[in-house]
């Protein structure tokens, strides 16, 4: 009875499993073939054999054929366990799931696998047009039919020349024919020819020739032994008041600048990589040279400064948030620029017409200093005469003192000598001969007034005299007067002058009436007077003290003056004459206005120059003064 039951058990047992064991057969026999189709027939072969389970997958148990798949898919030889018939169903969902993980990566591989290779492509095709267009370049050129026809314009524009102009000719070619200025140079090309130059500030009016001075004494000084200037040393020159430059470093044309890769400038093949490059300035375009900045005291004060900074550094340094020194796309020149800077070795030289006390103590303090003085009209006249010496013509001596009285300037004269030239070609009379005609021609068109009135043979004046100040580097001569009257008020007299001479003007009033006081006994307040600069001057000092008691003291006393003696000075309360500046400047200003007599104070007796014809009283007192005057 049991061993029936146990038996019909069993027999319902295997036929009710046989199905599913059908089933878990086909499942496997189906991983066989999906294996197939992934490694293909041979390759499955061979991955069999090498892992050990060719055996298991020749076998006809199906779990012995489970194993063989499963060291198929997972790679292991080592595994040995046959799973039994109620494990089957389990270990096959196990490596059907590992079987789909494969299929999954090598599905997401191929995948990638051809996308890698789709770009591949597509850059291979990009390499290969940049090189084709590359030859086309190599072979052609960047020409195209426009910038051709560009470059034979400009080609046909350069056999045109017109000849040299007449103040290049006119202008000096050696030191030597320089006019009046032989201390200036002097000094110039001993501190330049040294074998220790010094950096150098040339102060002077416009048109005397600091200029050219300073080329041609580089020139002389490579010829001297012992100089440090080679055959090559170059003079670059560059206008002060022109120079601009970025604050960011971006433009710099005077000390050099960074072209970052992000701005506009920037080398394509560099900006490409991000690499700034660095743009060397003049101070390295001049090193072993001379660097001549003309109207150096318009330069703005900061840069001043930073050219400071390369004058005791004599190398100029850049730096850029973008340079890598570790790169190894950046280019050796570049590293160098960065880590060691540019050189930037020069002798300065700048030029100013302002006073030494507008110009930086800093740029003073490292400077030698170097005064060029005003023409005279002798010098003038000279310039004029070896001007048209070399340009061929003759020039009257008449015409040539006409020049002299309209202009102290050697530039200027021989601008208006060229003028009277062109327009002595014209004159088909005498075409080789300038005259005064047309010199006065030449004049006119310029609209130039004259240098300086002169004061010949005028009589003793009263309430007039001849001061003397300095405009720039020039001395001039002013007109001072004054009028006196009975107070109206008794007691209560006015003073009345023009507030354009400015402040100086006032204080030398009063300190003139004290004088004044102290010297007649009069009291300037039983007066109204009034005192006027002519013209309107602005008088920059005290120096014209002297010359305001002058107008009224002979105002109030009625004492004519003197009007061919020019005087300057500052007169104190105690009717001292006192020290004052600018007396070579001034003396120079009496004598272009043909005064016989320059009265000067006392402690200024030695800086007087030498002038013959001229006349020069030093006084010590007011008293002095009004002896000095009297005719």
């Amino acid at each position: 009875m049991s061993t029936t039951d146990r038996t019909g058990r069993t027999g319902r047992t295997v036929r009710a499993s046989r199905p599913r064991l059908q089933v878990l057969e086909r499942r496997i026999q189906a991983l066989y073939d999906l294996l197939v189709q992934v490694y293909g027939p041979e390759r499955l072969v061979l991955k069999a054999g090498k892992l050990q389970a060719l055996g298991d997958l020749r076998a006809d148990d199906p779990g012995r054929k489970l194993l063989g798949l499963k060291k198929i898919v997972l790679e292991d030889p080592s595994l040995a366990e046959v799973p039994t018939a109620h494990e089957l169903a389990r270990e096959l969902d196990l490596l059907e799931e590992e079987l789909a993980d494969l299929l999954a990566r090598r599905t997401l591989e191929e995948d990638l696998e051809k996308r890698i290779a789709e770009r591949m492509q597509e850059r291979h095709e990009e390499y290969v047009r940049d090189i084709r267009l590359q030859l086309i370049k190599e072979e052609s050129g960047p020409e195209t039919p426009e910038t051709q026809r560009k470059l034979k314009r400009l080609e046909e524009l350069e056999t045109r020349h017109l000849e040299q102009s007449a103040l290049d000719i006119m202008r000096p070619s050696s030191l030597g024919e320089v006019v009046g200025q032989d201390a200036a140079i002097r000094a110039l090309l001993a501190k330049l020819s040294s074998p220790y130059p010094q950096h150098l500030l040339l102060y002077g009016p416009p048109g005397v020739g600091k200029t050219t001075v300073a080329r041609l004494a580089l020139e002389a000084a490579r010829a001297r032994p012992g100089s440090v200037f080679g055959d090559e040393a170059p003079f670059v020159e560059v206008d002060g008041a022109t120079l601009r430059w970025d604050p960011r470093e971006v433009t710099n044309p005077l000390l050099g600048s960074v072209h970052d890769p992000i701005y506009q400038g920037a080398r394509r093949d560099l900006a490409e990589g991000g690499i700034p490059e660095p743009k060397p300035g003049l101070v390295t375009e001049a090193h072993g040279g001379v660097l001549f900045i003309d109207e150096i005291g318009e330069m703005d004060p900061i840069l001043q400064n930073k050219l400071l900074k390369v004058l005791e550094d004599k190398r100029v340094k850049f730096d850029s948030a973008y340079y890598d020194p570790d790169d190894p796309a950046v280019p050796q020149y570049v590293k160098k620029m960065f880590s060691e800077g540019a050189p930037a070795d020069f002798v300065l030289i700048g030029a100013t017409t302002r006073s030494p006390d507008e110009i930086s103590p800093a740029l003073r303090s490292r400077a030698a200093e170097v005064f060029f003085g005003p023409l005279q009209p002798g010098q003038v006249e000279e310039i004029a005469a070896e001007a048209a010496l070399r340009i061929g013509v003759e020039l009257e001596s008449e015409a040539s003192e006409m020049l002299s009285r309209y202009t102290l300037e050697g530039r200027r004269v021989v601008t208006l000598l060229a003028d009277a030239v062109s327009l002595a070609l014209l004159d088909q009379e005498n075409p080789g001969v300038v005259t005064v005609r047309h010199v006065a021609d030449a004049v006119q068109s310029a609209r130039l007034p004259r240098v300086a009135l002169s004061h010949k043979d005028e009589p003793p004046q009263i309430g007039r005299v001849y001061g003397l100040a300095v405009a720039g580097f020039q001395g001039t001569v002013l007109e001072v007067e004054a009028a006196c009257f009975p107070a109206r008020e008794e007691g209560r007299g006015q003073v009345r002058f023009n507030e354009t001479a400015g402040t100086m003007t006032k204080d030398s009033v009063f300190n003139a009436a004290t004088v004044l006081r102290a010297l007649t006994g009069k009291d300037p307040q039983a007066y109204d007077f009034h005192v006027n600069v002519v013209g309107g001057a602005q008088v920059d000092g005290p120096s014209a003290g002297a010359a305001i008691f002058l107008a009224l003291y002979s105002a109030i006393t009625g004492t004519p003056l003197r009007q061919d003696v020019a005087v300057t000075g500052e007169l104190s309360l105690s009717g001292e004459l006192r020290a004052i500046g600018g007396v070579s400047e001034k003396v120079f200003g009496a004598r272009q206005a043909d005064m016989k007599v320059v009265v000067v104070p006392e402690p200024n007796r030695d800086d007087v120059p030498a002038n013959p014809g001229l006349e020069v009283k030093p006084v010590r007192t007011a008293a002095e003064l009004v002896k000095a005057l009297t005719p």
